[in-house]
């Protein structure tokens, strides 16, 4: 429906008189002169006129006798007007009609339109021209004047709508409002171009004007509501066609369309609001369930962390450590970079919001940011916790294993030398010996008293091994315990017993004098040699443990300095050798038949030969151990230097790296799009650092694979060296978000290269620590650099001063901001209180004060236009004017409309409006 009700923007020439009634004075002269023009001009402003009437229940059929008494001038004003005209008078006089015409013909005037040469006599007396000419100036004001397009009204701008609408259409060239409408190609276009359904326009030819006019004006009235106000033939039998007649006709066209380019603008504008906010309810639920899934693995991650049921065997806690492993190589890295993919998504739906003027997005209950790292954190400190208990572990299980090995040799080695004792000591043989024999009993039982002591200090180390086996909780202490117990308990009885047997012996001895000596010299050398050797083969066949090359290298010199012994050891086992040698000497000189044994000892130089054949087969053996467990220690400090060589690269580069994405986070070189780019091949570049990374990983693996705890040629670990490359790569991946949110913000707000990098320098400047954030009296500082202005709040500046000039002047100047002011802007860049302001939500405020964005009352006034300028809307509405999706979007939203004025189904607008801005609860 055309909107006849705006204001009057009326343009004026040089001297005063409206542009319209310029064409107007040129009515009454030659123009009218030609008949063809003046049929052309009373059919068309009869049509233009009977348009306008039908909406009052009425029409004309002649334009200069219907309207001679005023009555339906004065109603077709009204209707076009939209105002009331004074009462008319009912008469049927003459004076009564003239009263009437003036009314109309004043109502014409206080719309700022100048009659020349029409007066109300001509019009009650039925002048055909002076009638048409009113009717003209009628179009003139309330059809034509109030076009506007570019700048260009009426005439004009009529015309260069039509020049634009048919512009894309061939065969067509308007350049004015005659003969370019000859053809009838420009009225086909034009209805083609905002209806296309109703014209097949490739099917319409030049050379054909008759049945393009026809068709066009068919069409128009049918579906465009539009009169036929030409015949066709008119207009092709007339060299030049009436203009005034042709712009009359295309006025119709313009007001038409116009308010279908109205809605189409509204709907365009909620479908807009309503993308907006679907796409950040999507961003909202994908949020949710990302932060959900990620603090359930962490839930349920952390209690596995925590256990520390020991295990008893190594090989179950290697299997642990293998889980361990599992979980950081495979389990953890695609969870670190959901966190991070997470922290990126919750910025970018904030930036979102913001931009389109939303309330923040508040998480669920649990699932903020903060929460999120909260818990990592409690995970990282129950991941570090588990491997250092881990390897402690490790570390008692290898010496429980050792101390337990060598626990059961010494017992072995002692129930051995033990077995039979007893029964030697409980003997009665002196009984009925010659005292000869009792004296040997006795110096033998002195030899083994001499033994007897030298093994006490197995069972202490037997005792003390048990101890410790019992300290460090092995699992089979109860066997080990019972064990050490039956040892002690032998051993306490051996010494009763030795001490039962001497006793005896001595009461004895009185009574015996014949002691051969050298069997008591050979029993006294031979006993500690033999215990010597004994313990050699001990110590021989010991299990050792070492750490590192020092230690395995004072086993190999304590080894060395032993064997440095071995001659002088065999020098005495040749001496003993020879005392035994000398017996048999002796008995076989004198005749002396031997018993065939030392009586003072159970040591045969057999044995002892023996033992010591088995000493010089040991020792090579020793040898090939140590030098094997050499190796294995050299190989070990070879993994610990190759490590050591890469990490010692590795981290100062990250540290470097961390550093440098710091500096190109401050600094502004080039555009933000360039900053980007570079940011981007920043990140490329350390992506492709990723091989060093799995290349200190598997030296790590080799590492711990040979159970190496210690590394003195580096001070970096691989958790160190982890967890600065997880910051590295959520440090570029968020300065990149950074970069991103301010593009956004930029070609959202349309801030310009110039302002963002005003706003960087000062931001910058006031960022004394080159923290990335100011603390509140630094964002004082910064806003009044920029020269914000509280009492207005809007930016400006001194007169033509430079940016640094007028800085220094304020300050200077004591210039501040109001305190309620600033706590308002600080409760708008800092909503958590955290006494910082980012950069990011420093231009985010600085883009808000300076820029416009969509409101709720530009929304509200969207839907008025959709719903026909009532205060409600109804469902058939939405779903003809908006996308389907969106339309049921809309539907399922709105409250129902409580108005008075409402019908059944009517949905409120207004209050979905302002929900979408956060104003009012939806």
């Amino acid at each position: 429906m055309v909107d006849y009700h705006a204001a009057n923007n009326q343009q004026y020439t040089a001297e005063g008189t409206p542009i319209y009634m310029e064409q107007e004075n040129d009515w009454d002269r030659d123009l009218l002169l030609d008949p063809a023009w003046e049929k052309q001009q009373r059919k068309t402003f009869t049509a233009w006129c009977n348009s306008h009437l039908r909406k009052a229940g009425t029409q004309i059929d002649s334009i200069e006798e219907d309207f001679r008494d005023g009555l339906k001038l004065m109603l077709l004003l009204e209707v076009i007007s939209g105002e009331r005209l004074p009462k008319p008078e009912r008469g049927k006089m003459r004076v009564h009609k003239i009263n009437n015409v003036n009314k109309a013909l004043d109502f014409i005037a206080s719309k700022g339109v100048k009659l020349v040469s029409i007066g109300a006599e001509e019009i009650v007396d039925g002048n055909a021209k002076m009638t048409l000419g009113m009717i003209w100036t009628i179009i003139l004001r309330f059809a034509i004047q109030d076009i506007s397009v570019d700048e260009t009204s009426a005439k004009e701008g009529l015309l260069l709508w039509c020049q634009r609408k048919t512009a894309p259409y061939k065969n067509v060239n308007v350049q004015n409002f005659h003969i370019s409408w000859k053809d009838g190609l420009a009225f086909n276009a034009l209805i083609h171009r905002h209806r296309p359904e109703l014209i097949d326009y490739d099917k319409l030819r030049k050379d054909d004007p008759l049945t393009n006019l026809n068709n066009a004006f068919e069409v128009a009235e049918k579906y465009l509501d539009i009169p036929k106000m030409m015949d066709a033939e008119d207009i092709v039998n007339t060299a030049r066609p009436d203009e005034k007649a042709i712009m009359t006709y295309v006025s119709s066209f313009y007001h038409a369309f116009s308010g279908a380019q109205k809605a189409e603008t509204a709907a365009n504008r909620i479908c807009k609001v309503l993308a907006v906010n679907q796409e950040n309810e999507h961003l909202m639920e994908d949020y949710e369930k990302l932060a959900s899934d990620l603090l359930e693995w962490i839930r349920r991650t952390i209690p596995w962390l925590e256990n520390r049921a020991p295990e008893k065997t190594m090989a179950e806690m290697q299997q642990k450590l293998e889980d361990f492993r599992d979980y950081r190589r495979v389990h953890k890295p695609p969870k670190v970079q959901e966190k991070c993919q997470l922290e990126i998504n919750f910025n970018t739906l904030q930036t979102k919001l913001r931009l389109s003027n939303r309330p923040a997005f508040m998480p669920s209950e649990g699932r903020m940011v903060s929460d999120i790292n909260g818990s990592w954190h409690a995970l990282e400190g129950a991941e570090k916790g588990y491997e250092e208990w881990l390897l402690n572990e490790i570390r008692r299980l290898e010496r429980l294993d050792h101390l337990a090995e060598k626990f059961r040799q010494k017992a072995t080695i002692h129930e051995a030398w033990t077995d039979g004792k007893e029964a030697m000591l409980t003997q009665k043989d002196y009984a009925t010996a010659t005292l000869s024999e009792v004296k040997a009993l006795l110096r033998k039982h002195e030899a083994f008293e001499s033994d007897l002591a030298a093994h006490q200090d197995r069972v202490e180390q037997i005792a003390a091994i048990a101890q410790e086996l019992n300290e460090l909780d092995y699992y089979d202490s109860p066997s080990v315990n019972a064990r050490c117990q039956n040892i002690c308990e032998q051993w306490d009885s051996l010494g009763s017993l030795t001490q039962n047997r001497r006793e005896s012996l001595e009461r004895t001895e009185k009574q015996l004098e014949s002691i051969d000596e050298l069997y008591l010299e050979y029993a006294k050398r031979a006993a500690p040699f033999n215990n010597w050797m004994e313990g050699a083969m001990e110590d021989l066949q010991d299990m050792f443990i070492v750490h590192n090359i020092e230690e395995i290298q004072g086993l190999i010199t304590a080894h060395e300095q032993f064997k440095s012994t071995l001659p002088d050891a065999n020098k005495e086992r040749e001496a003993i050798q020879a005392i035994q040698a000398e017996v048999q000497k002796i008995a076989q000189h004198n005749g002396i038949n031997l018993s065939g044994t030392n009586p003072y000892t159970s040591i045969t130089p057999e044995s002892i030969d023996s033992k010591w054949e088995k000493v010089q087969r040991l020792v090579p053996q020793r040898d090939q151990a140590l030098q094997e467990e050499l190796a294995k220690q050299q190989s070990n400090d070879h993994l610990r230097r190759q490590f050591a060589t890469q990490a010692n690269m590795v981290g100062p580069w990250i540290q470097t790296k961390m550093e440098e994405i710091g500096r190109i986070s401050i600094e502004m070189n080039g555009t933000l799009e360039d900053q980007l780019t570079h940011l981007r091949e920043y990140e490329q570049s350390i992506i492709e650092y990723k091989p060093h990374i799995d290349r200190l990983e598997g030296d790590h693996q080799l590492i711990q694979e040979a159970l190496i705890f210690d590394n003195k040629y580096t001070a970096y670990t691989m958790e160190h060296l982890r967890v600065g490359w997880e910051q590295l790569l959520t440090t570029i991946a968020r300065t990149i978000n950074e970069i991103d949110n301010q593009i956004l913000t930029r070609d959202a707000k349309g801030i310009s290269q110039e302002q963002l990098h005003e706003y960087r320098t000062s931001f910058n400047h006031f960022d004394k620590d080159h923290s990335g954030a100011l603390m509140a009296e630094e964002f004082k500082a910064c806003l009044i650099s920029l020269g914000y202005d509280v009492e207005n709040n809007k930016q400006k500046r001194l007169g033509q001063m430079p940016t640094e000039e007028y800085r220094a002047l304020l300050i200077s100047t004591g210039n501040s901001l109001g305190d309620a002011e600033f706590a308002r802007i600080m409760g708008i860049v800092d909503p958590n209180s955290s006494g910082a302001v980012t950069f990011q939500a420093f231009i985010d405020f600085m883009s808000r004060e300076t820029t416009d964005t969509d409101t709720a009352d530009q929304v509200i006034a969207s839907f008025k236009i959709l719903a026909g300028d009532k205060n409600f809307i109804t469902a058939e509405e939405l779903r003809r004017e908006l996308p389907a999706d969106q339309a049921e979007y809309c539907i399922a939203r709105m409250a129902p409309y409580g108005g008075p004025d409402g019908v059944p189904g009517a949905l409120d607008y207004m209050s979905f409006s302002t929900a979408l801005y956060g104003e009012s609860d939806l």
